[in-house]
């Protein structure tokens, strides 16, 4: 009797457990379903992303190849059986990602109804008895060549961006998040992503559904001059002001970031807009105060004091992050100079850091009259050569911010001819840096001075966020790979989830002397395993250690955030190793991750070791130095991490920085030891890497 209460007890724990988790409705077409996806039933981004969200979200894919939202297009969504069932599941949120298909000519005759029946069908979502919370994604960008990405750009992505608009719904743009130029590990046929690139697009949802709600959200309420019109910015309501004739623009998230964080914009409102909205989905207000005409002069810095303060007494916060387009550079400097408490964040792109470049053109630009006169007068100088003779151009605030703790980030276009890089971007960097400032500098090589930003900002809009305290460390957020390419050194038709099950089948039923954990480089090692074709390494630790003592439980491409997944996940134990070897990080570095935020998840990844297999003996390396040359981008990176790393004191885990055993006095990598990429070992690297970790784990 007392073993069936507490057997009820459990399945009414169970069920209330399960009543309360928050369901979501995928609703899509082939990219929501899954195809060309590699394992789809794993790697489907509506998978993916109920390994991010986690066991407080069921996530059901409803997604169906080929459909259109139109009604009378040549698969009509409403037409399907998963659509019936998604109405039937009555979710708590429904992601909808339609409108590739429409925008297909086979669907031309019955285009002009796309607005009307996609609206019909967001509002039978809405209008369901659950009342969910409707997310709106757009299409991502069609690589095919035909016409079907102007049409999706010119009709299709404004219709769901007016959608959001009307009815205040949720919005996330997907049609930047590839960029502008074709790869293919991320697109396998220029129109589907892969499991990659749906990797990608989870990472964008997880971020948007991640935000932390403001408890003082109302800023154009609480502004002080009432919003003279309402206007749609991208699927954000918008607000135009006038205060005595100057225009000012406010633009909200449709969920206020706790903080309430903003970006303010210089200068061509609307152009090029990616980070604006990308900072939007996370939570940041958008503003705009018209200085255009008065190039960062006094008076332009007296009209931005007037916003300031306005904005801040509405609830926004009260470092702002201010982006610069052009000669919005003039503005931004002048003013954050003084005001440096009061700004967390600079973004400048082509910015114009000297009157003398632009618009004087002292230097290669020739020069524009209109502008210069218009300039004159905002300043008041009488004469060219007062203008000439201004020290207070932002070149010459580099020793300020040097001093400061505003960060700072440049997009350039190395062949500019209007804002040249050398006479504006070069300059102030260089003279920053003299006083012990830095700076990012991204520059885009052979770009004139248009376009301005990225195609795909998220280089950018991590740089913002890290800088404002907003970002999210995904290297330390535990979640399977994604990698399908056959290049990774598998057997044909393997993918990242088989690969980590022949892991597990390997390691079923021995006794190990030594296990090995991390990516390509522990993979090339080979092991046992069944579906690793490369195993240079193979025979050198075979020498060292004997047969069949040891394993390789490396997989390529794999982060921290993967591993760490994998040591939760992968029952390892079973194998009852000795010694714990752990070797991760450098595919967090080549993906453009932060060194404290990889050194964090390496952290994570040997401290979850350490509760996992809590009699073996945990060896962390942390990451073998890449690089040729030790000034190189990527040798900083690693040489950044392992300083980090020697600060940690991790309880039951040995650290122990293998840098000196690949790189020659002078800081060069020994070549011998490396293939050609200076990444991946070469055989005599893995002879000499055995030899080293026998000696270790003997003693």
């Amino acid at each position: 009797m007392k073993k069936f209460i507490f057997l009820m007890v459990c399945l009414m724990v169970a069920i209330e457990s399960y009543a309360q988790k928050i369901k979501v409705a995928c609703v899509g077409n082939s990219i929501t379903y899954g195809a060309y996806v590699a394992n789809r039933e794993q790697n489907c981004f509506p998978v993916q992303l109920q390994a991010w969200l986690g066991e407080e979200y069921e996530i059901v894919n409803f997604g169906v190849s080929g459909t259109t939202a139109l009604c009378e297009g040549l698969y009509p969504y409403v037409e399907t059986e998963q659509y019936r069932r998604s109405l039937d599941y009555n979710p708590d949120v429904v992601i909808i990602k339609l409108g590739t298909n429409d925008a297909n000519h086979r669907n031309d005759k019955w285009r002009a109804n796309f607005g009307h029946d996609y609206r019909k069908l967001v509002d039978v979502y809405r209008n369901l008895p659950s009342r969910p919370r409707v997310i709106l994604m757009t299409p991502v960008r069609c690589f095919l060549q035909s016409n079907q990405d102007q049409v999706i750009c010119k009709e299709i992505i404004p219709v769901i961006e007016q959608t959001a608009y009307e009815r205040n719904l949720d919005i996330i743009n997907l049609h930047n998040i590839f960029g502008d130029k074709w790869v293919e590990y991320l697109m396998t046929d220029r129109l589907h992503p892969s499991s990659i690139g749906a990797g990608d697009i989870v990472e964008k949802i997880y971020s948007y559904l991640s935000v932390v709600p403001s408890r003082k959200a109302d800023v154009v309420g609480r502004f002080a001059i009432k919003p003279k019109r309402e206007f749609n910015f991208h699927g954000y309501k918008g607000y135009e002001f006038d205060n005595e004739g100057v225009r000012y623009y406010i633009v909200e998230p449709h969920q206020v970031a706790e903080g309430n964080p903003w970006i303010w914009r210089a200068r061509f409102w609307g152009h090029e807009p990616q980070t604006d909205i990308d900072l939007l989905e996370r939570g940041f207000h958008l503003t705009y105060c018209e200085v255009g005409d008065l190039y960062g002069s006094p008076k332009a810095v007296e009209r931005w004091d007037t916003f300031y303060k306005l904005a801040v007494k509405a609830g926004l916060n009260r470092k702002t992050v201010l982006e610069g387009m052009s000669r919005g550079g003039l503005i931004i400097y002048n003013w954050a100079v003084k005001n440096l408490s009061k700004v967390a964040c600079i973004y400048g792109d082509a910015p114009v850091m000297d009157l003398k470049s632009w618009p004087i053109g002292e230097g290669k630009y020739r020069g524009d009259a209109g502008c210069i006169k218009t300039m004159m007068a905002a300043y008041g100088f009488t004469d060219i050569a007062g203008a000439k003779a201004w020290q207070k151009n932002p070149v010459n605030h580099a020793k300020q911010f040097a001093k400061s703790d505003v960060a700072l980030i440049h997009v350039v276009g190395d062949a500019d001819e209007i804002v040249p890089v050398d006479e504006n971007t070069t300059i102030f960097e260089k003279a920053l840096t003299s006083y012990g400032g830095k700076m990012t500098v991204i520059h885009k090589a052979g770009v004139n001075h248009h376009p301005h930003s990225l195609n795909n900002p998220k280089p950018i809009v991590d740089f913002i966020l890290k800088a404002t305290g907003y970002s999210h460390n995904r290297c330390t957020h535990p979640v399977p790979g994604n990698e399908y390419r056959s290049a990774a050194g598998w057997s044909k038709g393997s993918e990242w989830h088989s690969v980590a099950k022949d892991i597990e089948h390997t390691l079923e039923g021995r006794n190990l002397r030594l296990l090995l954990l991390g990516n390509s480089i522990t993979q090339g090692f080979g092991g046992n395993r069944q579906l690793v074709t490369h195993k240079v390494g193979k025979q050198a630790m075979d020498n060292a250690l004997g047969k069949d003592v040891w394993e390789s439980a490396g997989i390529s491409g794999d982060r921290t955030q993967h591993l760490l997944w994998r040591i939760k996940n992968g029952n390892y134990n079973h194998c009852n190793p000795e010694n714990v070897v752990i070797t991760i990080g450098v595919n967090n570095v080549v993906a453009g991750d932060d060194p404290e935020l990889i050194a964090e998840g390496i952290v994570a990844c040997a401290e979850e070791a350490r509760r996992q297999m809590p009699s073996s003996r945990i060896i962390l390396f942390g990451l073998l130095p890449a690089g040729l040359e030790a000034q190189s981008s990527t040798r900083a990176a690693c040489d950044k991490i392992h300083s980090i790393l020697a600060t940690k004191k991790i309880k039951g885990v040995e650290y122990i920085n293998p840098t000196e055993w690949f790189v020659q006095p002078d800081g060069t990598l020994r070549k011998e030891l490396y293939a050609g990429d200076y990444l991946h070992l070469s055989g005599a690297g893995y002879q000499m890497w055995s030899e080293k970790i026998a000696e270790l784990i003997s003693k």
